[in-house]
C-alpha cells in the first residue's frame, strides 16, 4: 500500500481508503471481517458520513483494540431521523449527533472532523459565521477533533472554504465526468443525463482552480464518488458513453493535484480486494488517458491531464510534474513558496528541453507541451 501525506495535517493515509456505504446493512460479524480485510490490505483511512446508528455501532465494535491503526474522518451536522439520514444545522441536533458518533465508535476523538455537505455559498457563510464552525473550532481546541474539514460537491464553495484558511481537509467528488461539469448548488445536476447530452469540452475551470488552490495552500483532498456511484464503470450508464475500469477511475482521481486518497465504497470482501489490486496493477491497467481520449461525448483536447504519456523525455524532464507546477504557479497572484521550492528541487527543469517533440507526439490530448515548457522556463527562470 502506498501512503500519502494529507495536506498540511501531517497525517499519512493509504491512497485507497474506505467509504462507509459498504458497512450498511451488514451484521457485526460482516463489518468486523471487512475491517480485518482493510487492516490486512494496509487501508488505514475510513470516512463515516452516515448517521445510521447500526453502522456506527458495528464499526465501533470492529475497531476495538485497533482504533489507533485507523485515521477516522467523521462528520458533524449529520443525524438519524425517521430511520433515515438527515443533514442539519440545528445546533442541538449537531451536538447530539456528533456525541452519538463518538460514543458508538468508542473513541474520544476523530482525526478529521468534517463539516458535512456544504454546496451553497450562503450555506458556507452561515456555517463559517455561525455556531457550526464555532463548535468545530471548540472541538479542535479541546482535542476532540484533530483537524477541521469540509465536504462539498461544488467547486466554487469548496474553493471559498479552502482559501479562507479555516479548513485543512476537503472531501470532494472527483471523476472525469464531474470534472467537466460547471459549479452548481444542486448535487443532482452532476448525475442528470440531460446535462451530458451536449458534448463537453475540457475541464471546468472552477474545478481546476480548486485543485490548484488546495495544492498551493496545503489542503488535502479525500475523494468521494470516484466512480459516480458505479455509473462510470458501466458503459450503458456512463455519461461518457464508455466505461472506465476500476483501476482507471482510481488512478484518475489519485493524479489530481492535492489528492491524498480515494474513498472506495466497497460493499464486500471481494470488492475490497478489487480496490487493493490497484496497488499492484500495471501502468497499462491504470492508464486512463487512452480511455478519456476515446470518450465519444467528451474532449480534453489541448488540456494536460497529468497522465504521463509524454514520458520518457530524452533529457530526463518530468514533463507532467513541470506542467503541474507551472499550472499551480500561474493560477496564483503571488507564486507560492512551496511551488517555487519544489520546482527548484527538480533535477531537470523546463530549460533542459531540446524541443525534440517526442512528448507532443505521444500526448493523446494534443497538448502543446513545448510551448508550456517554454512558459514554465520563463516563469521559474530555468
Amino acid at each position: 500500500m502506498q501512503y500519502r501525506t494529507l495536506g498540511k495535517t501531517g497525517l499519512l493515509v493509504s491512497e485507497i481508503a474506505m467509504g462507509c456505504e459498504g458497512f450498511t446493512d451488514k451484521s457485526q460479524q460482516e463489518v468486523t471481517q471487512m475491517v480485518d480485510a482493510l487492516q490486512a490490505g494496509g487501508i488505514n483511512c475510513i470516512d463515516l458520513y452516515t448517521s445510521n446508528p447500526q453502522v456506527r455501532s458495528c464499526l465501533g465494535q470492529a475497531l476495538l483494540g485497533r482504533r489507533e491503526k485507523f485515521v477516522l474522518q467523521g462528520h458533524l451536522c449529520t443525524i438519524w431521523q425517521d430511520e433515515q439520514y438527515k443533514r442539519t444545522r440545528n445546533m442541538e441536533e449537531v451536538k447530539e449527533g456528533f456525541q452519538d458518533l463518538l460514543c458508538r465508535l468508542g473513541t474520544d476523538y476523530l482525526d478529521i472532523g468534517m463539516i458535512h455537505y456544504v454546496d451553497a455559498l450562503d450555506d458556507w457563510e452561515k456555517v463559517v459565521q455561525g455556531p457550526v464552525f464555532a463548535y468545530a473550532r471548540s472541538l479542535k481546541e479541546a482535542g476532540v477533533i484533530r483537524h477541521i474539514g469540509l465536504s462539498s460537491h461544488n467547486p466554487t464553495v469548496a474553493r471559498k472554504a479552502v482559501e479562507s484558511g479555516l479548513i485543512e481537509v476537503l472531501l470532494f467528488s472527483i471523476n472525469p465526468c464531474y470534472d467537466l461539469m460547471p459549479a452548481t448548488e444542486n448535487v443532482e445536476d452532476l448525475f442528470a443525463p440531460e446535462n451530458y447530452q451536449t458534448p463537453r469540452l475540457n475541464m471546468d475551470p472552477e474545478r481546476e482552480a480548486l485543485y490548484e488552490a488546495c495544492q498551493a495552500l496545503g489542503v488535502g483532498i479525500t475523494v468521494m464518488k470516484a466512480f459516480g456511484g458505479g455509473d462510470l464503470l458501466n458503459q450503458t450508464l456512463s455519461p461518457a458513453g464508455k466505461a472506465l475500469s476500476l483501476n482507471q477511475g482510481l488512478h484518475y482521481a489519485l493524479t489530481r493535484p492535492a489528492v491524498a486518497c480515494v474513498m472506495a465504497g466497497a460493499h464486500s470482501f471481494d470488492e475490497i480486494q478489487s480496490c487493493l489490486a490497484y496497488e499492484t496493477a500495471s501502468e497499462e491497467e491504470k492508464d486512463y488517458a487512452s480511455a478519456l481520449a476515446e470518450f465519444p461525448n467528451f474532449s480534453w483536447k489541448g488540456h494536460c491531464m497529468y497522465c504521463g504519456h509524454c514520458a520518457p523525455c530524452p533529457q530526463g524532464i518530468d514533463v507532467a510534474t513541470v506542467t503541474k507546477f507551472w499550472n499551480l504557479a500561474k493560477a496564483q497572484k503571488v507564486m507560492p513558496e512551496t511551488v517555487r521550492e519544489h520546482y527548484a528541487a527538480l533535477a531537470h527543469p523546463a530549460s533542459d528541453c531540446l524541443q525534440c517533440g517526442a512528448c507532443e507526439s505521444r500526448c493523446p490530448f494534443g497538448v502543446p507541451v513545448i510551448q508550456n515548457l517554454q512558459a514554465a522556463q520563463k516563469l521559474f527562470g530555468r
